[in-house]
């Protein structure tokens, strides 16, 4: 089921998820109606908050065509987003991280804003899997970038809070006026 996206500046973006304890159907449930959402707004990851919903769970699917890397959050085909390719990640931790890259970023609870974001090149995450089974993923690419952008989510950040104060007013600008 396609589910609504939570918009800036709405407060529910703010929240600190909570930890996941049960992994049952309804967190099946939750995790396959994201992966329908994100493809719906051609989107490349998505956390729970996103919807509405503020547990620690997030997915991302990298477009296979996008793995090289472009730019976080264009718009890519249905096809090159294959279901058994998402990565979805509960309760995830992030082990190590080093290195500084900057990525132009973009965000399904901000639509049409893309920016250039600085974050870790590389991250080590611990993880545990839709069935409670832990995991571990280490990248230092575009998954690296995915990965940090939607973690933030979980701890209620949006990624035009690491911009220059001048570019966060210009943006804040900007948006009021595309809000009325």
């Amino acid at each position: 089921m396609i589910r609504e996206i939570v918009v800036y500046p709405d407060k529910r973006l703010k929240l600190i998820s909570k930890e996941v304890s049960v992994f049952d159907g309804a967190l099946h449930e939750l995790l396959d109606d994201m992966y329908e959402t994100m493809r719906s707004k051609n989107g490349v990851g998505l956390a729970a908050i996103q919807v509405g919903v503020d547990t620690r769970a997030l997915i991302i699917n990298i477009p296979l065509a996008d793995e090289e890397g472009e730019s976080y959050g264009e718009e890519h085909s249905q096809n090159d987003q294959p279901k058994e390719n998402t990565l979805e990640m509960i309760n995830p931790v992030i082990l190590k991280k080093d290195g500084t890259e900057k990525f132009q970023e973009g965000c399904l609870s901000i639509p049409g804003v893309y920016e250039d974001v600085e974050r870790a090149k590389h991250v080590k995450v611990e993880y545990y899997d839709r069935h409670g089974e832990k995991q571990t993923i280490e990248d230092d690419g575009f998954l690296a970038i995915a990965i940090q952008h939607e973690m933030d989510h979980l701890d209620g950040k949006v990624f035009i809070e690491k911009l220059s104060f001048l570019k966060r007013k210009k943006f804040e600008k900007e948006w009021a006026k595309r809000q009325k």
